[in-house]
């Protein structure tokens, strides 16, 4: 799941970008010994790669996420081209299973071209999965299987999660106001632009010319303030207020209204079944489309134009695997996912999402055996909720729930900033997390080729993703387990201790991480190349 507004009273606020921010722009891609800032040391990587005259073959990077801008100006040249596939005949020509999959796939579609906007908290959906089989009784946990102590265990997790929580009917009603203040503000200011869309740089600049005016529009401004994404319209806005009350209304109720199954409706396929893995369209520009396309724009935005971005990885096709919408992941969609992009010719998949419960662990972990099987490298996100998360409680993870050994072509990314410390949000723990990446203010591409700086662990795990599709591109005989090898064993170490997230603690990255430092690709293809 992605959390993209946090609970009104608790939310960070970003101010507008500065000529000071427009400086930080690609950040990320610098060398901390020429900017100061603890970026990737990209252009250095491309100095090293053209002076030993090394060249790349192409690479597909599968991104399992919401969606993405097909469109976009910096990466319509970069998307993977099924060229097997006929576009838009209905018709599967080249005989996967998944009719005119030109560019990847939609797991949240129907036949008929519907789509999953929303997706049911795996909270709710697995306390009411196991509530008739374990609600009132006494379990004796000492006669249960391991699957069965793993299965009761996160039902009760559940459970305390769901039962007596949310919000109470009065912080209900206020939120709905709020919302309903939001809609009708909303609706008087974009009568004054042309698109009938603005942005909190526009609508500052707007002059009302009477006191509701002024009135509605300083009403709006603390809106957009709502949200740590400073280029944002008020469509965007509007949109995600509504899918938080929505949600929070839902979460209320979650003990005693069971979760719509939109996605069984729509796809017709049942999410407890590891079988039937047909189901979907070839949707994937439907949806926000927001965070997909920014992760695509960090990995592969183009690198032959004269903008203001670049991507990382320059011989690299993204393929879209739509798995995620508002809400949290289905494990099936998930497991699912990761077998289409494997089958497909990725060799680098990207999960930028995370949950704390996962019912159908073994289908994912079967999808993650066949990928190593295949040699793909799985790449993601720690998650945004600055815990330790050495207990294994996030997920997907590379730990199987049958032998608790590890998958070795898994890499978790936190997050850190340009000054080298673990950002304030990111989740760590020095046997879970593997490395860390820029991930704090992360300029990249939305859709209507258009960009924006967005923090998370999202937005590092394709910064690893991309050094990593780096090595794949020139350095072709690498093993997907070489290379998280050679990126684990050359990260940066910063000169300073940082804050532990979460706590005013001091320690060094070696205590979030098991690398003990930060990605660096000019490191990592010195190494690849042989180079001490």
């Amino acid at each position: 799941m992605k959390n993209l507004l946090l609970p009104i009273l608790l939310c960070f606020c970003l101010p507008q970008l500065t000529a000071q921010d427009t400086l930080l722009q690609g950040w990320h891609l610098k060398d901390f010994k020429s900017s100061g800032y603890y970026g990737i040391s990209l252009n250095e990587a491309y100095r090293f790669l053209e002076e030993k005259k090394i060249t790349s073959t192409p690479v597909i990077v599968a991104i399992l996420d919401d969606g993405i801008d097909t469109a976009h100006e910096e990466l319509h040249r970069v998307l993977w081209k099924n060229t097997k596939e006929i576009p838009g005949n209905g018709i599967d020509d080249d005989g996967n299973g998944y009719i005119d999959d030109v560019h990847g796939w939609n797991f949240l579609g129907s036949k008929d071209g519907r789509n999953v906007t929303a997706n049911s908290s795996e909270w709710i959906r697995v306390y009411w999965r196991y509530k008739a089989k374990y609600e009132g009784l006494k379990i004796d946990t000492l006669l249960l299987s391991k699957a069965q102590k793993y299965e009761y265990a996160m039902w009760q997790k559940a459970r305390s999660g769901v039962v007596g929580k949310g919000m109470t009917e009065t912080e209900l009603n206020n939120l709905r106001n709020y919302l309903a203040n939001v809609i009708f503000c909303d609706s008087l200011l974009k009568l004054n632009f042309a698109s009938q869309q603005f942005t909190a740089r526009q609508l500052a600049a707007y002059k009302p010319a009477d006191k509701l005016g002024k009135d509605v529009k300083a009403f709006f401004l603390e809106v957009f303030k709502q949200f740590k994404l400073p280029e944002i319209n008020n469509k965007f806005v509007t949109d995600e207020f509504q899918q938080y009350v929505t949600g929070e209304i839902r979460r209320a109720s979650g003990d005693k209204i069971p979760p719509e199954d939109i996605r069984r409706e729509l796809t017709g396929d049942d999410e407890k079944l590891e079988a039937g893995r047909r189901y979907g369209n070839n949707n994937i520009t439907n949806g926000a489309l927001m965070h997909g396309s920014h992760l695509a724009g960090i990995i592969a935005a183009d690198r032959t134009n004269a903008n203001a971005i670049q991507g990382i990885a320059d011989n690299v096709q993204i393929m879209m695997v739509r798995t995620s919408a508002e809400g949290d992941e289905y494990d099936k969609d998930i497991a699912t996912g990761i077998r289409y992009a494997v089958d497909n010719g990725a060799t680098i998949i990207n999960m930028s999402f995370g949950k704390s419960l996962s019912p159908d662990k073994k289908m994912v972990d079967d999808a993650v055996k066949y990928a190593l099987a295949k040699d793909v490298l799985l790449v993601q996100a720690a998650g945004n909720s600055k815990r330790n998360i050495d207990g294994w409680d996030n997920y997907p993870n590379p730990q199987y729930l049958a032998t608790n050994t590890i998958a070795t072509n898994w890499i978790t990314v936190g997050a850190s900033d340009k000054a080298g410390m673990a950002a304030e949000f990111s989740n760590y723990g020095n046997t879970v997390v593997n490395i860390f990446a820029p991930g704090v203010a992360i300029y990249s591409t939305i859709p209507g080729s258009k960009y924006m700086s967005w923090d998370g662990t999202s937005m590092a795990a394709p910064v690893v993703s991309g050094v990593a599709a780096l090595l794949r591109s020139y350095f072709p005989k690498l093993s997907a387990v070489a290379i998280k090898n050679i990126l684990l064993q050359t990260v940066v170490i910063p000169n300073a201790k940082t804050y532990q997230p979460g706590s005013k603690l001091l320690v060094p990255l070696s205590k979030l991480c098991s690398s003990g430092g930060i990605v660096n690709a000019f490191a990592a293809v010195k190494m690849a190349a042989g180079v001490k």
